[in-house]
């Protein structure tokens, strides 16, 4: 699945659970790193403003569908892929390192959170090890020498998957430069994710999610932060479900 973004195209490449879990598995044997982003709607009006997003997602090795609208023009363009939320996918990604031997890093979100979610991973996946946590300081510079010295602090822990939780783009921006300056790290950008299992947010139930209604629900929640971002998403939509249609009879199938 395919979206043309001023130009440029970014792709969800990896279309299902077990092909995402198959390339990270294979990346944490080889000891190798990686970037994953999850593509939503709040993505595509950000990546339409910003050329420095879009340059970190063309870095991103891995991406995945994050948002019913996203999956459901998959299916109108001929190319039907899985719904993998950054925040769903932490507990499979956790695992496959667990099993691996490789252990974790989290970035993002506070000290508090990220001491909470670290707890959390631990005791619900066996022989995971939460090698180093760290927050960044209010206004922090993904591509700045902040982001440099964590580069540095993440290679010294020795993990080997790290999970960023600084919300979009500042997340994918941090993960794009990861690529170049820890590469032996695989990076996964996941959003709010951490402040789920710390308990600093709570995700919708799951017959919501069930419903893909779970933006409503949201919404409902916090109606003044997340109006403004829905309105915009909303007015990228028609134009984003076109092209989808136009794909699938532009391109040929195989």
């Amino acid at each position: 699945m395919d979206f043309r973004i001023s130009g440029e195209r970014i792709s969800v490449n990896v279309p299902t659970w077990a092909v995402l879990q198959a390339r990270v598995a294979e990346r944490l044997a080889q000891r190798q790193g990686f970037a994953l982003a999850t593509l939503n709607l709040d993505h595509l009006v950000k990546l339409r403003a910003s050329p420095l997003f879009r340059s970190a997602y063309a870095a991103q090795d891995l991406v995945t569908a994050d948002g019913n609208p996203i999956v459901w023009m998959s299916w109108l363009a001929g190319r039907p892929v899985e719904l993998i939320p950054g925040s769903d996918a932490i507990m499979p990604l956790a695992r496959l390192a667990a099993q691996q031997g490789v252990t974790l890093a989290l970035v993002g979100s506070t000290d508090a959170a990220l001491s909470a979610a670290k707890s959390y991973l631990e005791r619900e996946v066996r022989d995971l090890e939460v090698a180093i946590t760290i927050a960044p300081p209010m206004g922090f510079d993904p591509n700045g020498p902040a982001a440099d010295e964590i580069f540095a602090r993440l290679t010294a822990s020795g993990a080997g998957l790290c999970f960023v939780a600084l919300g979009a783009p500042k997340q994918e921006i941090f993960a794009a430069a990861g690529r170049r300056k820890a590469p032996q790290i695989g990076f996964a950008s996941i959003g709010a994710g951490l402040d789920f299992f710390a308990g600093r947010q709570k995700r919708a139930p799951r017959w919501v999610r069930r419903f893909a209604i779970e933006w409503l629900w949201r919404g409902a929640i916090s109606p003044r932060r997340l109006a403004p971002r829905y309105a915009k998403c909303l007015a990228i939509l028609p134009g984003q479900v076109l092209r989808a249609m136009l794909q699938r009879f532009r391109t040929p199938q195989h």
